[in-house]
């Protein structure tokens, strides 16, 4: 232990074990206050010097920028804001205030920044410049500073570009910034919104490490989802898939549908399948309805005669292809039908022409947008839907070398050849397949009359896939317990449905489709999970 000798007039200065300090510890203790001062007398003096700076440069811009308050509702001043999709060279000169996302900054020099700003698809360029008089050197630092994907309110002179500005969807003009302020400030982003919309590497790019961009893989987008969704091109999407489900509901108001609601907790396997999801119920199980098959057919048999459904349907399936989920969006339809099931099938041509035609007139904008960053060629249709017969698609497959038994189901690579084939001799992407062999439908499937081993069902396809499967029903209640104990359905468990028809049913047909492969399909994006918002398979329960 070493001898501590204190003076008896020094001040004694303990450790924290109680005991006075050695020597060598005052020394390190003393080092430390002496750099701590240095550090005081540091940032005074730069404190001293930017109050000069400050002085000699004042902040003439005050109020011209900044952080505004939370934003409570406290007052309406009724500021209108301009949506940013408005501006246009005609508008050159005047001075308009909006609301958009930062895209992209960065800095020209020190006197110059330049801002993308972003609201939904549309993308402007803004410019903040030194000035004299309007903007100071603390409102350039300021905006500077300000992080990606912060919200901001600006107010801005409308100009004319030197040249066309092509990063931008707005190109013929920009914006000369007066004023900016933060709304919402960002945190440091998960992924970039520029990365995430950069378009499918080509060949050469994949070959060549030094040519490719920051790209965020399909995985680690949705995970960060709520970022991914602000791109411009799933913003299209999106818009692209309201739009089907708008045109969906409009034709069919104008040929007398109604909307209905059936519920998704049930009591009993939809169908009879088991893939389902189980789930408590107080002090027994229910189901999630796997369609809403069962309940549109009982809203026939109560005389509504047109019925259809946009709503979410469950399938327990674990799979993990690039078209299948475990909770998607259906639209589905029933009609009654006088004479013959192709009445429904007429009807369903009407619908679809409806809506493709539909996205092609509505839609231009958006569907130019998703091409930009996943390329594709143009959809093909024709004004009166091409319809093949299922013996008729077994002739064409094993012609062009495929293993096809009469009554087989088609595989998915037969259904993507068969889409090949098609396009080459009808040159169409849409078509109708009917007479499917009965066995592979369900059980309330109609039966083929004149030809044994048939029914009365069909699919339709979108570039070789599958997106709708219907059919004629079984109306009569002895012909469907017949098809039930074939398919050895516990008729205990449709006892409702069965009972339904009981009464008098009506002959009537009808089919689902499944939203988002249309979407995929249409826009040939190659993975359902991009036109889902937030998807759902056996892997993905978030977000």
């Amino acid at each position: 232990m070493d001898n501590q000798v204190v003076p008896q007039d020094a001040e004694v200065v303990l450790g924290e074990d109680g005991k006075p300090l050695s020597k060598g510890a005052l020394k390190k203790l003393q080092k430390q206050k002496e750099k701590e001062q240095k550090k005081k007398e540091l940032e005074a003096k730069q404190a001293a010097e930017k109050a000069a700076r400050e002085a000699a440069s004042p902040d003439y811009s005050v109020g011209s920028y900044g952080k505004l308050p939370l934003m409570q509702s406290t007052e309406r001043p009724g500021n209108a804001r301009t949506k940013l999709a408005s501006l246009n060279p005609d508008m050159v000169g005047e001075t308009v205030l909006f609301s958009a996302r930062v895209h992209t900054s960065r800095a020209a020099g020190s006197k110059v920044a330049f801002f993308v700003f972003r609201e939904r698809m549309v993308t402007i360029q803004g410019v903040l410049a030194l000035d004299a008089d309007k903007v100071s050197k603390q409102m350039l630092k300021f905006a500077q500073g300000i992080t990606l994907e912060s919200i901001v309110q600006v107010e801005a002179e409308i100009v004319k570009p030197n040249e066309l500005v092509k990063s931008c969807v707005i190109q013929d003009v920009e914006l000369k910034i007066l004023k900016i302020h933060v709304v919402s400030e960002a945190a440091r982003l998960p992924i970039s919104v520029e990365d995430a919309s950069r378009p499918e590497p080509t060949e050469e790019e994949e070959a060549n490490p030094d040519s490719r961009f920051n790209r965020v893989n399909l995985d680690t987008k949705l995970d960060n989802r709520v970022i991914d969704l602000r791109t411009t091109t799933n913003q299209a999407i999106f818009r692209i898939q309201a739009g089907v489900g708008q045109l969906f509901r409009e034709f069919l108001e104008n040929k007398g549908f109604i909307e209905i609601h059936s519920p998704k907790l049930i009591g009993a396997a939809s169908e009879g399948g088991a893939n389902v999801f189980k789930i408590p119920y107080f002090k027994t199980f229910a189901y999630l309805a796997q369609s809403p098959q069962f309940y549109k057919q009982m809203m026939i048999c109560s005389d509504y005669e047109r019925v259809y459904e946009i709503a979410p349907v469950f399938r327990a399936e674990n799979s993990f292809t690039h078209r299948h989920m475990t909770e998607f969006m259906g639209l589905d339809l029933e009609m009654t039908i006088e004479e013959h099931y192709h009445e429904a099938l007429d009807l369903f041509d009407g619908l679809f022409v409806h809506i493709f035609k539909g996205l092609e007139t509505r839609f231009a904008d958006e569907i130019a947008q998703v091409k930009k960053q996943y390329p594709f060629e143009d959809f093909k249709y024709r004004e009166k839907t091409l319809v093949l017969e299922f013996p008729e698609a077994v002739r064409m497959l094993r012609e062009a070398g495929a293993e096809m038994g009469d009554f087989d189901d088609l595989t998915t690579a037969n259904e993507r050849l068969l889409g090949r084939l098609v396009r080459e001799k009808y040159d169409t992407d849409f078509f109708f397949l009917d007479k499917f062999p009965l066995a592979v439908r369900p059980f309330y499937t109609m039966p083929d009359p004149a030809r044994p081993g048939y029914s009365n069902s069909y699919d339709f396809f979108i570039r070789g896939e599958e997106i709708l499967s219907g059919a004629q029903r079984i109306h009569d209640y002895d012909l469907l317990v017949e098809r039930i104990k074939e398919h050895e359905v516990d008729p205990a468990t449709v006892e409702d449905y069965i009972n339904a028809f009981k009464y008098g049913a009506p002959p009537h047909a009808g089919g689902g489709i499944g939203l988002e492969r249309v979407i995929m399909l249409y826009l040939n994006l190659g993975n359902i999970r991009k036109t889902s918002l937030f998807p759902r398979d056996p892997k993905r329960l978030f977000p």
